[in-house]
């Protein structure tokens, strides 16, 4: 390696490591803060902390390696452009593109590096800090239960509530339990004015003391037929204060580490997603075929078929209502309207179903042709990056930290746009995960002509020299004729 290469990237390497940790520091921190409200009064080990920590760096490091090369590529040509260090190299007879040689190919190795960790380091992140999350979330269930629904997640119960209120969050207002705990269906069923969860650190037991409600059980015996079911007690009772002991041991430590969702579009290397499409099209195609001939058999469109010419009767009517007497008439209409209502309130029924599943399908494929598009977003910012440094000739923290933040914004966002889109099926998949890159690609040859022609960034002169000589012209013209 020759000593230009070596001062080529060790003036790349040095600010791009500085911006690299710094950044997936912000982002690992972004990460934990939204997580906070999870851990916060659980009790939890430094060691489960730490574990969560470095699952959130490896989500993080794919995120932040374009970032920190767009950075670093800015910083550090422009600041060989602004010690005039690019003009004694051009003096010499050295051409910017030898310059950039090797930092062109160490952009290539960053675009492969972050397609190996997206490809697999980034889907076991993501299984092992979901499952985690989702488990520490249920090591104090007071905290996972959600207003509104029914929680399934304590064992044996099925707890529904209007408002959950209070300092703790603890309070609970207009209750419904459903104790499933006798495994024979909801028989016990309690309803209560308020509620109140109490739940002590390193306790195996949650309590829950209900106040001014109403008891009922239905003892019915398993097994036995419905007359002698009919026969069967049942209990009811109002109280003022009604308290139920939850056990909630297997909320612990051991737990948190469990995998009990493995199958997630973003827990999923290519190969997997790959493999998992074709099942998931083939799941869609059998619903959309399954409403198909449903709305066929619905409508009896089988029912309406052409007689031959030598079979029409001349004297009927293309009217066809008017063959019929009124009364017919009548029947008819109602029971087409009838049908036609029937067949749009099924359809109606089952937009939901048909927009989710094609939104479920959506993600996966998303996801596929993103891992792709991601990982050359290095490549593409540091043909961004690199060029603008030596436009603007400004090294350090200040105007290239204002332009990589632009840039990283504009190409994050036209992203997540083009993602969303494809998601919503108002484009197709590989056109939502590569929109960011068909957008920016112009600008980066854009850029990187206009440095390798050594020009500015905007030629204004081309612009104004244009007008400013047809008012010459103008003004000189009016001259003569006075």
């Amino acid at each position: 390696m020759k000593i230009l290469d070596r001062y080529i990237l060790k003036s790349f390497l040095v600010p791009f490591f500085a911006t690299f940790l710094i950044i997936l520091f912000v982002l690992v921190m972004q990460m934990l803060w939204l997580a906070f409200d999870n851990f916060a009064g659980k009790g939890l080990s430094l060691t489960i902390i730490l574990k969560f920590l470095w699952y959130s760096t490896l989500m993080a490091a794919p995120q932040a390696l374009p970032i920190g090369v767009l950075l670093s590529s800015i910083m550090s040509l422009g600041a060989l452009s602004e010690n005039y260090e690019f003009a004694a190299a051009k003096s010499a007879g050295v051409s910017l593109q030898r310059i950039v040689r090797p930092l062109v190919f160490l952009a290539f190795l960053m675009s492969a590096i972050n397609f190996v960790f997206l490809n697999n380091v980034y889907p076991y992140a993501v299984l092992r800090q979901l499952n985690m999350k989702v488990n520490i979330k249920k090591k104090q269930p007071a905290l996972a239960l959600v207003p509104g629904s029914f929680n399934t997640e304590i064992p044996n119960y099925q707890i529904k509530f209007e408002e959950k209120y209070g300092e703790k969050e603890n309070l609970l207002k207009k209750v419904l339990i459903y104790d499933l705990s006798s495994r024979k269906g909801n028989n016990k069923i309690i309803t209560a004015e308020k509620g109140e969860i109490i739940s002590e650190e390193g306790s195996r037991y949650m309590t829950l003391v209900l106040k001014n409600g109403h008891f009922f059980q239905n003892h019915n015996a398993y097994g036995t037929s419905y007359q002698k079911q009919k026969k069967m007690p049942a209990s009811h009772a109002k109280f003022d204060e009604y308290t139920i002991n939850i056990d909630v041991s297997s909320f612990s430590d051991d737990n948190v580490e469990d995998l009990n969702y493995t199958q997630n579009y973003n827990m999923l290397s290519l190969g997997q997603l790959k493999d998992t499409l074709p099942t998931l099209k083939i799941k869609y195609d059998e619903f959309l075929k399954s409403r198909a001939e449903n709305l066929f058999a619905s409508i009896e469109i089988d029912k309406l078929y052409k007689h031959p010419d030598s079979l029409i009767d001349k004297e009927v009517s293309l009217d066809i209502l008017s063959n019929f007497k009124e009364k017919d008439k009548n029947s008819i209409l109602n029971t087409a309207l009838s049908k036609v209502n029937r067949t749009l309130s099924n359809n109606d029924s089952y937009k939901t179903s048909f927009k989710n599943k094609r939104k479920y399908l959506n993600l996966y494929d998303i996801e596929y042709y993103n891992r792709i598009a991601f990982s050359l977003s290095c490549l593409l910012l540091f043909f961004i990056g690199a060029p603008l440094g030596s436009i603007i000739r400004k090294g350090g923290m200040g105007l290239p930290m204002i332009l990589a933040i632009a840039i990283y914004v504009t190409y994050f966002f036209t992203n997540t746009f083009g993602r969303n889109l494809a998601e919503e099926s108002s484009l197709t998949a590989i056109t939502g995960s590569w929109l960011a890159m068909l957008i920016m690609t112009p600008v980066a040859i854009f850029l990187t002509v206009r440095a390798t022609q050594d020009k500015g960034l905007f030629n204004f002169s081309s612009i104004f020299t244009p007008i400013t000589t047809l008012f010459k012209k103008l003004f000189s013209k009016k001259e003569k004729t006075q």
